[in-house]
């Protein structure tokens, strides 16, 4: 659809065209070619863009996605075909604070839509600890422990958007459904002769984020305990969403070996709260919630951050997997 891409050579189209990124198949049947003319062209900087792409873009967008499956987004560099690829795009929707290279990338290019999805809702800072107990859980621990401090501040980090904010919106449905609606609107803007089929999807998308977002809310109302461990903080906003406390055995690096000290606090806090499970994720090792899992005798499973959907996910897309978190989520809880 970009008009700039009429006036690039037979070979440049080729290099474009045989860029490492991961197409949305679903797109358009000939969506392989990512300088593809006749359609709205986005490139999205990994999954949850993509995926929000393509479901309000439907038939009229041609979406590309700078992670490929089962690559880790937060280790993303930005090769030189890539940034030729953003050049030629109508427009980047990305996650400002996630991937850097990305950032700058956007940042550099000459793209006219640039949509920055953390703009679009709010974000706040997450420790190793979120939830909405995370206070009044702290406070009883540090009655029976005596380790406030280290419970609370001594690993204040995780993925950071800038100024310290988590950046992992699109695990809270409401938050991603406010995503939505503003990339929504950023389409209708921008590709105006398809901005009623644009405003309709983004209505059907929000729907089915509020229907998620009542299955989480009921699923999750009766259960034995609100505490869960996860490997790193990815699952702040889910948790102060439904009311259940997220404890992380490492913020910034999930594949990191846990301190000796973080391992026997977490064990106490398992006994404490009747934790049963340590959850790890699909894209990485599961050695570090096994390390802890065999110290506090506890089961291991899935939670799924849906940063990529791989062959080893539990379902295809957004939805599947958001399913399958919920239903790993009661067994862990034993909610009812």
């Amino acid at each position: 659809m970009n008009v700039r891409r009429h006036h690039i050579s037979a070979a440049a189209v080729a290099a474009v065209t045989a860029l490492g990124l991961g197409t949305l198949s679903a797109c358009s049947s000939d969506s392989a070619a990512a300088g593809n003319t006749d359609k709205f062209d986005v490139v999205a900087s990994f999954y949850p863009m993509a995926f929000l792409a393509e479901q309000i873009g439907g038939e009229h967008v041609n979406v590309t996605s700078l992670t490929e499956p089962g690559q880790e987004p937060h280790d993303l560099e930005i090769s030189a075909k890539q940034t030729a690829q953003l050049q030629e795009t109508d427009a980047a929707l990305y996650l400002k604070g996630l991937q850097p290279s990305v950032d700058e990338a956007i940042g550099q290019s000459e793209v006219k839509t640039k949509i920055d999805a953390a703009t679009l809702t709010s974000l706040e800072e997450h420790g190793t600890e979120a939830g909405g107990h995370a206070e009044e859980h702290a406070d009883e621990h540090a009655d029976e422990h005596g380790h406030a401090d280290e419970h609370g501040h001594e690993e204040e980090h995780g993925h950071e958007h800038e100024g310290g904010k988590d950046p992992h919106i699109w695990l809270d449905p409401v938050k991603y459904a406010e995503v939505a609606e503003g990339v929504g609107k950023a389409f209708e803007k921008a590709d105006p002769d398809h901005a009623a089929d644009y405003r309709k999807n983004t209505e059907t998308l929000v729907g089915k984020l509020n229907d998620l977002d009542a299955k989480f809310e009921t699923g999750l109302k009766n259960k034995k305990t609100e505490v869960f461990i996860t490997t790193h903080a990815a699952f702040g906003y889910l948790a102060e969403r439904y009311g259940l406390t997220e404890e992380a055995i490492n913020g910034l690096d999930p594949e990191s070996e846990p301190s000796g000290a973080r391992v026997k606090e977490l064990s106490r806090t398992a006994e404490a709260d009747g934790v049963t499970t340590v959850f790890y994720e699909t894209l990485v090792s599961d050695r570090t919630a096994k390390t802890l899992a065999d110290d506090a005798g506890l089961k291991t499973d899935v939670l799924d951050p849906i940063e990529g959907i791989t062959d080893k996910s539990r379902g295809d897309d957004y939805f599947q997997v958001m399913e399958s978190n919920l239903k790993a989520l009661q067994t862990a809880l034993g909610a009812k």
